[in-house]
C-alpha cells in the first residue's frame, strides 16, 4: 500500500446527512468506529457494514464502504454470506439490544457459535428508540414505558453472558461516552480472527436517557467501572487504589495491590461469566474491556477448505448432474 492510499477518518465518511437525535451516543460510536477503520491499513472497497433494523441500523448509510441495511434481526445470515462469498472482506455487523436479541437472537447465538468472522457491534441502549419507546430484552425489571406502562416485569437479557454461552471467542464491552476506551476495544475486535462481539452501552436522549448514567458517566465511571485488560490487574477507581479477585468462583474486592490478573484466554468461561453479572446493583463495579480472546476454527475458512477438498476428490461438478441426482423423483 503506498502512502497516498491511506485512509483518513474522513475518506470513511459518506455524503449522506447524518441523522440521529441530538445528543444521542450513535454519533460518538460512528466517530470512532470511522477512526479504528481508517487505521485498519486496508482500502474501503474492503469493507462492509451490515445492519438489520433500529437507530443503529443507519450506519450503513453514513460509511462510505460497501455494506446493507437489512431486515429486523436477520443481518448475521446476510453478515455470514458476504463473509462466505468474498473472505477477503472486512465485514462489520451493527445491531441493537432490540435487533439482535429479540427477533434476531437466533441467528446472533448461531452466528457466534460458529465463529463467523465477522465483528459484531451491539448498541445496547435498553429500549427500542426507532420504535418510539418499546421495552426491550436488556430493559430493566420495572421500566416504564409505552408498552410497558406499569412497568416491565421481564428480566433482562445480560448480552455479554449471551455471547460468552454462545460459544463467542471474542467478547467485549464499551461504551458511547469514552471514545478513546471504545477505539482501544475495535481495535481488538477488529484483529481478531473470528466472531468478535462488542457490547457499547449507547444512551438514548428520547426514550431511555441516562439508561448508563450510573456507570457511564464522565464523573463516575473511574469508580463505578473495572476495564478488564489481558494480563493486568483488575484494578479500579479514581486513585486506582480498589482491586477485585476470585475466590474460587467469587469474586471480592480488595485492594489494587492484592487484586488478581485477569486473563480472557482460559478455556473454561466461568471467570467472564461472573464477572459480567457484574451489573452496578453490587457493591462491585460493572466490567467492561475484554472478557474473552480465545482462538478456535473459523466456520468461514473451514468451508472453504471444505469446497477444496471436495473439488480436488470429485473435480468441478455440473449443475444438470446436481439437478438429476437419485434423490430427484419425477411426478406425474
Amino acid at each position: 500500500m503506498t502512502e497516498t492510499s491511506i485512509l483518513t477518518k474522513k475518506d470513511l465518511k459518506s455524503d449522506q446527512e447524518v441523522r440521529w437525535c441530538p445528543g444521542c451516543g450513535d454519533y460518538s460510536i460512528l466517530n470512532s468506529v470511522q477512526a479504528v477503520l481508517a487505521g485498519l491499513g486496508i482500502q474501503k472497497e474492503q469493507l462492509c457494514i451490515i445492519s438489520g433494523i433500529g437507530c443503529s441500523s443507519r450506519f450503513p448509510y453514513y460509511m462510505n464502504t460497501y455494506g446493507f441495511h437489512t431486515i429486523h434481526g436477520r443481518a448475521p445470515g446476510i453478515a455470514t454470506g458476504v463473509k462466505i462469498a468474498n473472505p477477503n472482506l472486512s465485514v462489520w455487523m451493527v445491531t441493537g439490544d432490540g435487533d439482535g436479541l429479540s427477533i434476531g437472537g437466533n441467528h446472533m447465538i448461531h452466528m457466534l457459535r460458529r465463529n463467523v468472522d465477522v465483528k459484531i457491534l451491539l448498541f445496547n441502549n435498553q429500549i427500542y428508540g426507532l420504535t418510539k419507546g418499546q421495552y426491550s430484552p436488556t430493559s430493566p425489571t420495572g421500566l416504564k414505558t409505552k408498552s410497558s406502562p406499569y412497568g416491565s416485569v421481564d428480566r433482562a437479557f445480560n448480552p455479554i453472558k449471551l455471547a460468552l454461552g454462545a460459544g463467542a471467542t471474542f467478547v467485549a464491552r464499551t461504551m458511547d461516552t469514552h471514545p478513546k476506551h471504545m477505539e482501544q476495544v475495535l481495535l481488538e475486535a477488529a484483529n481478531h480472527k473470528g466472531s468478535a462481539f462488542v457490547e457499547i452501552f449507547q444512551n438514548c436522549v428520547i426514550f431511555n436517557d441516562g439508561c448508563f448514567e450510573g456507570v457511564a458517566g464522565r464523573k463516575v465511571r473511574d469508580e463505578r467501572t473495572v476495564d478488564l485488560h489481558a494480563g493486568e490487574a483488575m484494578v479500579y477507581g479514581e486513585a486506582h487504589d480498589k482491586g477485585l479477585r476470585f475466590d474460587g468462583f467469587e469474586l471480592k474486592g480488595t485492594s489494587a495491590a492484592e487484586a488478581g490478573v485477569w486473563d480472557p484466554s482460559v478455556l473454561s468461561t466461568a471467570p467472564a461469566t461472573v464477572l459480567a453479572e457484574l451489573d452496578g446493583r453490587q457493591d462491585l463495579p460493572t466490567a467492561v474491556g475484554l472478557f474473552r480472546r480465545v482462538n478456535a476454527p473459523v466456520f468461514d475458512q473451514d468451508v472453504h477448505a471444505q469446497v477444496r477438498a471436495v473439488l480436488e476428490r470429485k473435480g468441478p461438478g455440473k449443475l444438470k448432474d446436481l439437478l438429476y441426482t437419485k434423490d430427484a423423483w419425477t411426478v406425474s
